[in-house]
């Protein structure tokens, strides 16, 4: 893979580059969040980005903010020293898909990069249309934008993935473990029940349009195709 490693300190930063390296990957690096950006954007055929939170001049969040709002959805895997709940939710819904805690072992490092390089190509493929409308929903990827009939929709990240991921696959039955694969880091534990708990949120917030996503009893959902 062509990884991205985001990290102010340069005796980790040497002993990341060495280790990819090793595993054949092909290294970018950076020690501060500006020229982090400066790379992603300057650089094609980015597919990773491991991104320490404690940056010395921007944080990590507002990197991970930033790749997000310009549309990129390359994979964020966020490093950190700490470990309480706020933290990994704060780094979750500013846009990494995974977690990993600082001192870490470089197999598990390694393992969770091969797993990031698995999403998207098992469960429910990912297509690259950045707007999706089905009946009077519309999502724009590059804006992250949900509106209903032209009104604007606020979603949380949650939502907004589990609707993107309905949208792209209008008609299909989905399980909810695909629906789990696809809105959810794979770091976070959580269970099937979670993805009825947000589909009702989702309903809610769609109002009458929220009709559209069918229960099919006992696998999953779908969206009608309007």
């Amino acid at each position: 893979m062509h990884l991205l490693v985001i990290e102010d300190d340069p005796r980790l930063v040497r002993l990341l580059r060495r280790l990819l390296e090793e595993d054949r990957h092909v290294v970018e690096t950076a020690t501060d969040g500006e020229s982090g950006l400066d790379i992603a954007e300057a650089t094609t055929g980015i597919e990773a980005v491991i991104l320490d939170i404690g940056l010395p001049d921007i944080s990590g969040l507002e990197v991970a903010r930033r790749l997000r709002d310009a549309g990129s959805e390359v994979p964020i895997l966020m490093l950190t020293a700490r470990d309480t709940v706020s933290d990994r939710v704060s780094g979750l819904d500013a846009g990494a898909d995974d977690y990993l805690v600082k001192p870490f072992a470089y197999e598990e490092l390694a393992a969770r990069i091969r797993a990031l390089s698995r999403r998207g190509t098992n469960g429910v493929a990912r297509r690259t249309e950045p707007k999706l409308e089905v009946g009077p929903i519309a999502l724009d990827e590059t804006t992250r934008r949900v509106t209903l009939d032209g009104r604007t929709v606020d979603l949380s990240p949650r939502e907004f993935s589990l609707l993107e991921c309905l949208l792209r696959h209008p008609g299909q039955t989905l399980t909810r473990d695909q629906l789990l694969d696809q809105a959810w880091p794979f770091s976070v534990a959580v269970t099937p029940n979670a993805v009825d708990a947000y589909i009702h949120y989702l309903r809610e917030k769609l109002g009458g349009a929220g009709r559209l996503i069918e229960t099919v009893r006992g696998v999953g959902y779908r969206l009608a195709d309007a």
